[in-house]
C-alpha cells in the first residue's frame, strides 16, 4: 500500500507539471539536446527490492521477505536512432537489503536471514519518446541486464547450517519502466521509474538437500522497483 501511494504522488506531480507546460507558452530550452549524436549523464536514486520464490512442494507456509529502501548510482551513455528511438547504457552501483523469514524454527537466530547485496548493474536500454511538447517528453524504457553481486558469498564454505545465506554472483534479467524529460534551462532532469525482473535462480544451497532453510526452494529470483533521477 505504502508503495502505491507513493507511486500515485510521483504521477500526481508528473501529471501537475504536464497541465502547466501545455497550459503555457514557454520559452523552449536547450532545443539541440536530442541532436546529438552520443549523449552522456549520471543518475542517483533509491530502489526496493524483494525476493521471488518457487517452491518445490506446497506446504502452505511461505518465506516472508522484509523490503528496505536501498540506492542506487551510476552514469549513462546514450546512442541517437532516430527522433523517438535512443539505445542507452547505464553502468551503476546498487546497493539493498532483505531480511528473510523462514517458518517452522523456534529460534530467532535460525529464522532469520539478513541478506544484504551490492550490485555492480550493467543494462542495456531501449528508450522510446513521444515527440517534445514545450520542455517535456515522456517516453517508456525497456531492456535487458547483467550484474554482479559483490556481496552473494557464492564461494563461502558455510551455509545456513553455520548462519550464512548465499547467492549466486551473476545474475541477468530484464527492466521495464517510464518517465517524463524535463528540459530546464542548463541541463535536461529526468525521473523515472523502472521494474527489475531476474531470469536466473540465484539461491545458492545448502550442503544438506534436506535443509530447512532451501531443501523446499525450486528457484529464488529477484524482484524490484527503483526511481532514478537523471542528469543529462
Amino acid at each position: 500500500m505504502k508503495n502505491t501511494l507513493f507511486l500515485l504522488a510521483v504521477l500526481i506531480l508528473a501529471s501537475n507539471n504536464l497541465v502547466a507546460q501545455f497550459g503555457k507558452d514557454p520559452i523552449l530550452n536547450i532545443q539541440n539536446e536530442d541532436k546529438k549524436f552520443i549523449n552522456f549523464g549520471y543518475y542517483l536514486g533509491f530502489n526496493q527490492y524483494d525476493f521471488q520464490f518457487e517452491y518445490e512442494n506446497d506446504i502452505g507456509q511461505d518465506i516472508l521477505v522484509e523490503k528496505s529502501f536501498g540506492f542506487n548510482v551510476g552514469v549513462l551513455s546514450e546512442v541517437r536512432l532516430n527522433e523517438f528511438l535512443d539505445v542507452r547504457f547505464e553502468p551503476g552501483l546498487l546497493y539493498t537489503s532483505r531480511n528473510l523469514g523462514f517458518p517452522g524454527f523456534t529460534s530467532e537466530a535460525d529464522a532469520l536471514r539478513e541478506v544484504r547485496s551490492t550490485y555492480i548493474r550493467f543494462p542495456l536500454l531501449l528508450k522510446v519518446s513521444t515527440r517534445r511538447f514545450n520542455n517535456i517528453k515522456p517516453f517508456i524504457i525497456g531492456g535487458v541486464y547483467t550484474s554482479l553481486n559483490l556481496g552473494a558469498k557464492e564461494d563461502s564454505l558455510d551455509d545456513n547450517s553455520s548462519g550464512e545465506f548465499r547467492m549466486k554472483k551473476s545474475v541477468y534479467g530484464y527492466e521495464l519502466g517510464f518517465g517524463i524529460d524535463f528540459y530546464t534551462e542548463y541541463f535536461k532532469f529526468t525521473p523515472s521509474i523502472r521494474g527489475v525482473f531476474a531470469l536466473n535462480d540465484e539461491l545458492v544451497r545448502d550442503d544438506d538437500p534436506n535443509s530447512p532453510w532451501t531443501g523446499n526452494i525450486a528457484a529464488m529470483r529477484t524482484r524490484g522497483i527503483f526511481v532514478n533521477f537523471t542528469f543529462e
